[in-house]
């Protein structure tokens, strides 16, 4: 879009939950599809299978949400709305019956004339827009603005496409495009297509009256189904560009401090398998072996199949292909297998390795599962590639399939770059030291200070607090109410088990004046409970040093016979406090 058409400040309100805080400039998505005979009749199945596998896969994620909204419109003999904008998450049933409805418009019928083609896909652009705009003062109604709501529009057709995008470009030069984030045209093409529609003159002389009006993008695609996934799957990836996600820093080659920063941008080349849900299969993991093999209900788990289909070349493998950990296979050392095997079993590993490294090859392996669903439906399939080494064993990497792989066009530069930042850059990677072999052990990314800092933070350091703390919670009994006091006998307890130096001496001053007194003399002594300030500080406080010591309140010494015991305990019990009794 011309940026004179936007408003650099405005925004639309609505706080809207399926806009994800990982994907925040993801924008809604509305899909125009140019269904004119006699066209249609060679696109109609390559384009709806396409969009049904599309469509299936964006619900079946999980993670961010990718695609906040989808809408779609069919030109044919009039503009139809199959279907108003809806979360793409969880309507899988809707769109799919969406897509039935597309399929089902004949390829046949009389041809519409190109003023009226043109005026319908400019009203399918601005009912798209108009339509996003209600859906957002909807659902967003008294929550907070949010400015990334936007919407990118797509027009799918088998038309000449620019003459398609000089029609739209004319007639949406006066509209409100503020909403609108991007308009593309897609043209499929069939083989003897390519290279007829290329720019004239006319475009040329044309394009300086046009720059009020909406920029408008073309891409040209084969009429496979292939094609036009890669086409859709675009809409998976993070549109955000805002700002740059990456800063290589390299070190200056002159005596300047600052580094020389090249400024970049990620793509995400593939869909990870864990965001596929109920696919055990799919990508089996191989964080460790136990999740490689096979679930058993005995102890013996399952042995893993790995069906060899292809033999590869080594330099033809992407890397970029390859996700997950490797494992590293070596002949087995199974105590239950009998010598004789053991050893032909070593030796056919041994051929194996050393064919496929004679060779320069990798081999393409294909796990296959053993789970159908109730429906009939066949199990996911996973694929592996096995790299030989010269220590005698594989690497086992899984390989992305075709369908969560991620559109990724990178051509290759034919130009010689600029004479002065190549010798920038010489410069720069002249300073740093170079090495032939990648020594991992020389590597440290001071995880162990890391996780020790964290573990000895989160820990108590007087954990005996919290286990006393613990302990009153398990017995709630230690601790009376006046009502349950009375009914229960008196609780003694020696102060043998004190190891205060002040209780110590309590008792042995006790001991002396309970002898003067006579042996049939009890002494009690009434211990008044710590403050509830001070009680409530030690049990909370799990760091630092010690609370300091509070004072108790006097003890009050009870002298009295055997015969005065009850009303004594009587008078304890009411006071609700602790009591010590010494003999």
């Amino acid at each position: 879009m011309d940026n004179r058409k936007r408003l650099p400040g405005s925004s639309i309100s609505g706080s809207l939950v399926f806009w994800s805080s990982s994907f925040p400039q993801q924008p809604a998505r509305a899909l125009i599809v140019e269904a004119l005979p006699p066209c249609w009749s060679e696109t109609c199945t390559v384009l709806c299978e396409a969009l049904d596998n599309f469509l299936t896969l964006a619900c079946g994620l999980d993670g961010p949400c990718r695609i906040p909204l989808f809408s779609l419109y069919a030109i044919s003999r009039q503009q139809e709305c199959l279907l108003p904008f809806v979360q793409v998450r969880g309507n899988l049933a809707r769109l799919h019956s969406c897509v039935e409805e597309l399929r089902s418009i004949p390829g046949e019928g009389c041809i519409r004339g190109e003023t009226k083609r043109a005026d319908m896909l400019r009203q399918a652009v601005l009912d798209s827009l108009q339509q996003f705009k209600q859906y957002i003062r909807h659902t967003s109604a008294d929550k907070k603005a949010r400015t990334n709501a936007s919407v990118e529009v797509t027009v799918v057709t088998s038309q000449l496409g620019r003459s398609i995008v000089r029609q739209l470009e004319t007639g949406l030069k006066d509209a409100d495009l503020v909403s609108l984030r991007r308009l593309l045209v897609v043209q499929i093409c069939s083989a003897g297509d390519w290279g007829q529609d290329s720019p004239s003159l006319e475009d040329t002389q044309t394009e300086d009256a046009l720059m009020l009006g909406a920029e408008v993008d073309f891409q040209q695609v084969e009429n496979s189904v292939f094609a036009m996934e890669t086409v859709l799957k675009a809409w998976l990836q993070d549109q955000g560009g805002d700002r740059e996600h990456l800063h290589l820093l390299l070190p200056s080659p002159s005596n300047n401090p600052l580094p020389v920063c090249v400024k970049c941008d990620m793509q995400e080349r593939l869909i990870s398998p864990a965001l596929v849900p109920l696919t055990p299969n799919l990508g089996v993991k191989t964080e460790n072996v136990r999740d490689f093999i096979k679930d058993s209900t005995n102890q013996s788990p399952t042995p893993q199949k790995l069906k060899a289909v292809k033999l590869l070349r080594a330099d033809g493998v992407c890397e970029s292909v390859l996700y997950g950990l490797p494992l590293v296979i070596r002949p087995t050392t199974c105590w239950q297998l009998d010598w004789d095997e053991m050893e032909t079993n070593h030796g056919l590993f041994h051929a194996l390795c050393h064919t496929l490294r004679s060779r320069d090859s990798f081999l393409l392996l294909q796990m296959e599962s053993d789970q159908r669903s109730a429906a009939g439906a066949t199990g996911v399939h996973s694929h592996y590639i096995l790299q030989p080494s010269p220590s005698l064993s594989f690497l086992l990497k899984p390989v992305v399939s075709r369908e969560l792989l991620l559109p990724c066009s990178q051509p290759a530069s034919a130009q010689d770059p600029v004479p002065s930042a190549l010798q920038t850059v010489q410069g720069c990677l002249a300073q740093l030291n170079e090495e032939f072999v990648l020594n991992p052990l020389s590597l440290n990314s001071n995880l162990y200070q890391h996780l020790r800092h964290r573990g000895l933070r989160s820990q108590p350091r007087y954990p005996y607090r919290l286990q006393s703390a613990a302990a009153q919670r398990e017995h709630p009994h230690t601790l009376q109410s006046p009502r349950n006091a009375a009914s229960r006998p008196p609780r003694q307890m020696s102060l043998c088990y004190i190891s205060s130096p002040a209780c110590v001496q309590l008792k042995s001053e006790l001991q002396s004046q309970g002898r003067q007194l006579g042996s049939n003399i009890k002494v009690r002594a009434t211990v008044a409970p710590l403050p509830q300030a001070a009680s409530s500080f030690s049990s909370s406080s799990s760091l630092g040093p010690p609370p300091a010591k509070s004072s108790r309140p006097a003890l009050s010494f009870l002298s009295s016979s055997r015969q005065a015991r009850a009303p004594a305990q009587q008078e304890e019990d009411g006071d609700g406090g602790s009591s010590v009794t010494v003999q």
